[in-house]
């Protein structure tokens, strides 16, 4: 074996580099299963390749990016704009619905507005449901049985209607976690959105992750630096989305003939 020069290291080293930068600001250093889809996105690939896409995201105060600098910073609205620069050309409509305390029962009634909306208006049709659920159901105790009804009724309208979905999980939170029975909840997402073959974006293990490895810590940032940090958060959380949303719609592509 030969030993490589220390200039031939540190070539490799500045090739090596980009693509390391590259691999972590995808979202912000997340593992990769935690953004696979594991499910198609058929109606948002085909509506990126026209060139528009109509998102609604809906959920609960998250959506609207509370503690942020400003409502461009909130994860819908950075989504957008990742999207559009990832896609030139690509106009995306995103139409945010929301409000502290909103349960699924509340935005599946938001969702089938703006659908109704949609149909009336020449071109409005939404492609794609961003749909949080479980945190306010949670920290109440709510039946879990009466947001599993909401959630398949609402899903399957969804698809009756030609329309793709993600499902959104709570948010990571040690006192949520230490005050409520999140995991229950959590686990009858996943559960759900396996049963309507949509996609689920971990929110909740990819805020953990982030929080211990201390890359994302909304919860112990000093006051100095919370809008600040809750802008990152937002960041990654649009940047993960984007991520799982490019898996699903590569699992909406046909597969190769042999």
């Amino acid at each position: 074996m030969f030993a490589l020069r220390p200039a031939l290291l540190l070539l490799l080293g500045a090739l090596l580099a980009p693509a390391a930068a590259r691999a972590e600001s995808a979202a912000c250093g997340a593992p990769p299963e935690l953004l696979e889809s594991g499910a198609a996105l058929p109606v948002t690939a085909r509506a990126i390749a026209t060139g528009r896409l109509r998102v609604v995201a809906t959920g609960s105060a998250s959506v609207l990016g509370p503690g942020t600098s400003g409502p461009e910073a909130a994860w819908p609205m950075r989504l957008r704009a990742l999207l559009e620069a990832r896609h030139p050309g690509l106009r995306v409509e995103m139409v945010v619905r929301g409000a502290r305390g909103l349960t699924a029962t509340d935005t599946a009634a938001l969702i089938a507005e703006e659908l109704a909306q949609g149909q009336l208006q020449q071109g409005g049709a939404v492609q794609l449901v961003l749909w949080q659920a479980g945190t306010v159901e949670a920290v109440r105790g709510l039946d879990l049985d009466d947001m599993v009804d909401v959630l398949n009724t609402g899903l399957d309208l969804l698809r009756a209607q030609g329309v793709d979905a993600v499902v959104i999980d709570p948010q990571f939170s040690r006192f949520l976690r230490a005050n409520a029975n999140i995991d229950a909840y959590r686990d009858m997402l996943r559960l759900v959105a396996a049963a309507h073959a949509v996609p689920l974006l971990r929110r909740y293990e990819l805020m953990r992750y982030w929080a211990e490895t201390e890359r994302v810590d909304l919860e112990r940032a000093p006051r100095s630096r919370r809008v600040a940090v809750a802008d990152r958060l937002n960041d990654c959380l649009a940047r993960a989305m984007a991520e799982l949303l490019q898996s699903g719609m590569a699992e909406a592509q046909p597969a190769p003939r042999p």
